[in-house]
């Protein structure tokens, strides 16, 4: 059987990365949303923004932490996504679809390869 999320990759911080081309688009995974619960603000980077790995550039708030999210791989904000500014919620009800953050236009697209896929996700999920 075929993984429908072969060319989604995963982080430790909880976010998932899909590419296409040198375009990577990331969000928080499903495991993520559940951990911070509902969602009453996002906070995405400015347009244009270099991010380095692992640089910490939106915040999510839930009703009950506030939580950084970190650029996964290093690039150039070049999207983001108002839609959930304006309703965190939907961050909640479909995290790894319409909730996405932010595109990232990619230094080094190879880069991609190094993050874990969903199995290894899952496995570093029971580690937890």
């Amino acid at each position: 059987m075929a993984n429908k999320n072969a060319d989604k990759r995963y982080t430790k911080d909880h976010e998932w990365v899909v590419l296409d081309g040198d375009i990577a688009t990331v969000g928080i995974t499903d495991h993520a949303q559940e951990q911070l619960g509902d969602l009453v603000h996002v906070e995405l980077p400015e347009p244009e923004r270099m991010v380095a790995e692992a640089e910490a550039c939106a915040v999510v708030e839930s009703v009950k932490a506030a939580s950084d999210v970190y650029a996964p791989l290093a690039g150039k904000i070049v999207e983001i996504n108002e839609t959930i500014v304006e309703d965190p919620s939907i961050v909640n009800s479909d995290a790894e679809g319409e909730g996405w953050f932010f595109r990232l236009e990619l230094d080094d697209p190879d880069s991609f390869e190094a993050l874990m896929d969903q199995d290894a996700y899952d496995e570093f999920l029971e580690t937890l």
